[in-house]
């Protein structure tokens, strides 16, 4: 073969050398230094909340009704003689409205009649008795005279057993008469408690403010019939002091457990955006609504009002303070959900086993891995974790110190040219997380926030 052809082949077969050879050089250095994300370990205080939302409502609201039926004639009036409305401010005993009292009144006149006819019914019963003791007096005397004559020739047996039997049914008059006596007595009371009673719905028909307090809420007018009869028609809702109102918050089962009585609460409303609010949870009701399958517990929280700003019913967004802790180390949360590619990580010899696997590591209560960056590797450190507000996370170690530069992920262009064992990536293959592999975050402390 000649030497010029020789060169040529030669030639040829070191370029496609050369060519299979690129790859593998690409990938060499496309997994040299991979870019992580970092984060320091940092300072400070850290406090943990769960929000809700809740509503606005006075610590005391009365429903006042009608206990008797009619038509609403007038409304009462405030103390600036204007009539009673939405928002008047009343007095206790103040007229709130008047229902229609002709028939009232009229049973009121019929009543005063009927203990009037049941008075004279007693005097005449009284008169009555009267009259049988003195013809029982008069049929004793005969008879006792009789008794001393006796049957004889002066006195015929006919006429002594007359006089006997007057003396017996003058005594049972008397007996009846004062049974009429004691009858007569019951329908005066009867008659004298009917008078009572339509007094008395004659009264319900001024309707008076039990409270002092606002009106919040007016469902009459004037000329609409109220009817009472099982239960009492509302015709308005005083609350008593709006400078002491509540929230009313709906909490999940899953958070009610961290929230407890006297715990201090801050909440935001929307009518007076930028301005927070403090108050205290004064009691949680046991009697929980199911809705769509999610159980909640409302809680009240009590708020001193007393500039009067916040109007009933108002929207509350709500934050539950339920843990604090002051100048401690913490990570973002994305620390100790981060695992290292394989051949990434640098184990630690000698310090107690501290280049086990994550897995063993995270199983324990409370305990977690969190890895530093170290070059292009991963160094891990075991620290134990504390309290979280769900970004950052309470740390506790002996190798934790301030400053420490913690890994978060792994850049986007790394993850998605290589996987775990620095093999070319299909384009079919699901693409999975920044970490190299799906993991589960590790388990903090009792309490922490979801």
């Amino acid at each position: 073969m000649p030497r010029k052809r020789r060169v040529l082949l030669l030639a040829g077969a070191g370029a496609l050398l050369a060519a299979l050879a690129c790859p593998w050089w690409f990938r060499a250095g496309a997994g040299h230094g991979p870019a992580f994300v970092t984060a320091q370990v940092k300072r400070g205080d850290l406090e943990a909340f769960i929000s809700a939302t809740g509503t606005i409502e006075p610590e005391e609201v009365v429903d006042i009704g009608a206990q008797v039926a009619g038509v609403i004639s007038a409304f009462g009036k405030d103390a600036n003689g204007r009539s009673i409305d939405y928002g008047s401010a009343v007095d206790k005993d103040m007229v709130l409205v008047r229902i229609d009292d002709a028939l009232y009144a009229a049973a009121v006149a019929t009543g005063e009649a009927q203990v009037q006819q049941a008075k004279a019914n007693k005097a005449g019963a009284d008169a009555n008795v009267f009259q049988m003791k003195a013809k029982l007096l008069q049929a004793g005397q005969d008879w006792e005279r009789a008794q001393t004559v006796g049957p004889s020739e002066a006195l015929s047996k006919s006429a002594y057993d007359q006089y006997r039997a007057n003396f017996e049914v003058a005594r049972a008059n008397l007996a009846a008469a004062e049974a009429a006596v004691i009858q007569t007595q019951a329908a005066v009371a009867q008659a004298q408690a009917g008078l009572q009673s339509a007094r008395i719905n004659l009264g319900y028909c001024t309707i008076k403010s039990p409270v002092k307090g606002v009106i919040i809420d007016r469902r009459v007018n004037i000329g609409q019939t109220v009817v009472s009869s099982l239960s009492a028609p509302s015709l308005f809702l005083i609350a008593k002091d709006l400078k002491r109102v509540q929230v009313w918050v709906s909490v999940n089962e899953a958070d009610i457990g961290s929230i407890t009585p006297g715990a201090p609460v801050t909440f935001t409303v929307d009518a007076f955006a930028g301005r927070t609010l403090s108050g205290v949870v004064g009691k949680i009701r046991l009697n929980a609504t199911m809705t769509q399958n999610v159980v909640t517990y409302t809680v009240e929280i009590n708020f001193s009002n007393g500039d009067g700003a916040l109007l009933p019913y108002l929207t509350a967004n709500v934050l539950f303070t339920t843990g604090r802790r002051e100048d401690v180390l913490m990570v973002p949360n994305a620390a100790l959900r981060f695992t290292p590619a394989r051949g990434q990580a640098v184990e630690n010899a000698g310090r107690g086993g501290r280049g086990e696997s994550r897995e063993s590591a995270g199983a324990l209560q409370g305990s977690g891995t969190i890895w530093l960056a170290e070059g292009d590797k991963a160094r891990p450190m075991h620290v134990k974790t504390g309290l979280s507000d769900g970004a950052w996370t309470q740390i506790e170690g002996p190798d934790a110190v301030e400053g420490q530069t913690v890994i978060l992920g792994q850049a986007a262009a790394e993850t998605a040219q290589t996987g775990q064992s620095g093999e070319e990536r299909s384009p079919f293959t699901p693409q999975i997380g920044r970490a190299g592999r799906p993991t589960q975050p590790a388990p903090g402390p009792a309490g922490m926030e979801r």
